[in-house]
């Protein structure tokens, strides 16, 4: 799947799914219930638009539908990051991480842990 864009919705059923697939629509119900107060009709809209837009699969067992997703969590995060940077920081990291850096939102450890990233980048590790 290219450009994805994923609504906040459709990323709290992922999520779901991502940590446990396959799951029924009741078992989708109780656990979007519990997380964010969802209703029942909340829930089974959104697999519906989910699945029409190809982010989830369902099959039937009998009368019961099972949904797992239909993209990795990995793809999702490079997707939507790019669409934050494009959106936020015109594609610019340097700019992202220069904002961060500007209002002291990096600890010591995040530094650090961009450096040895950016020093595995350079070496061609990633």
């Amino acid at each position: 799947m290219d450009n994805i864009n994923l609504t906040n919705s459709e990323w709290y059923v992922l999520d779901c799914l991502w940590e446990h697939s396959p799951m029924t629509v009741m078992e989708l119900v109780s656990a979007l219930d519990r997380r964010l107060g969802w209703a029942k009709s909340t829930t089974i809209t959104t697999l519906r638009r989910m699945e029409a837009k190809g982010l989830v699969l369902c099959a039937m067992e009998g009368r019961t539908r099972h949904y797992s997703p239909n993209l990795h969590r990995d793809q999702a995060v490079r997707g939507e990051t790019r669409s934050f940077l494009d959106k936020v920081y015109r594609g610019s990291v340097g700019l992202m991480v220069s904002a961060l850096a500007e209002d002291r939102a990096l600890s010591r450890a995040e530094i650090d842990e961009l450096y040895e990233i950016l020093r595995k980048a350079e070496e061609g590790q990633i």
